[in-house]
């Protein structure tokens, strides 16, 4: 889309903050205006739209915006039906990363030195005791755990739940995605975490570009969720 403003900027609206392009809002799919809770937030969509392009007359491509998408689906796709949202990230805690442990020794033995206080946290944190299994096969959580962490989400607003729908896929773990909620996990780290059988992986035989690339995308699009988290907390 040709970019076709020179100023962007939030804008006091109501009991939030809207975003302005030359005095008109920008509008959501839906024809809504965008709007958020807090100015921190809405200043950082600004930012992203009066850079979006380069400049007037430039090409602005949607992925010049990582914020206001998510912004945006918080309030189109979540914040209507949230509980479809909420169904779909508490099946994580059915086949959390964390709860399965290769067989192979050495790994095995990082993955519990790594990952065990991640979900000891869980159990104390948010009453969630998850069961831990080597392999591949399955293993049953028990219920009482699985809907203490559902009862978290439920909890949570439609900004969080959309920073939660990238970090949750994107490290394959409800613990480790609500512990960078909580604010008791740096994102990179978690993003470590995740990736802890990869990196044991290029140690034995060397780096794997294709991956690494895929890394470095994940960690940027995880960068943003994290982000979105802070700035609506601001």
């Amino acid at each position: 889309m040709k970019r076709f403003w020179n100023e962007a900027c939030a804008v006091p609206e109501g009991e939030g903050f809207a975003v302005h392009l030359d005095g008109r809002p920008v509008r959501l799919p839906s024809g809504a205006p965008l709007s958020v809770r807090t100015r921190p937030l809405a200043e950082a969509l600004a930012a992203e739209w009066q850079s979006a392009g380069g400049g007037p007359g430039g090409e602005m491509r949607w992925e010049d915006v990582p914020l206001t998408r998510l912004a945006g689906t918080a309030a189109e796709r979540i914040a209507p039906a949230p509980e479809a949202t909420v169904a779909a990230l508490a099946k994580y805690a059915e086949t959390d990363l964390l709860c399965y442990r290769a067989t192979e020794p050495d790994l095995a033995a990082r993955q519990a030195e790594a990952w065990q206080p991640w979900l000891d946290w869980a159990a104390a944190r948010l009453g969630a005791r998850l069961s831990v299994t080597a392999g591949l096969m399955p293993v049953a959580q028990p219920p009482a755990a699985v809907a203490a962490l559902s009862g978290r989400l439920l909890a949570l607003d439609p900004l969080r739940l959309s920073a939660l729908g990238v970090l949750v896929p994107g490290l394959g773990s409800l613990v480790l995605g609500l512990a960078v909620l909580e604010r008791a996990l740096a994102v990179e780290e978690a993003h470590r975490l995740a990736r802890l059988d990869e990196l044991y992986q290029e140690e034995l035989w060397g780096l794997d570009a294709e991956a690494a690339a895929r890394r470095e995308r994940m960690a940027a699009d995880l960068a943003q969720a994290a982000r979105l988290l802070d700035l609506a907390a601001a």
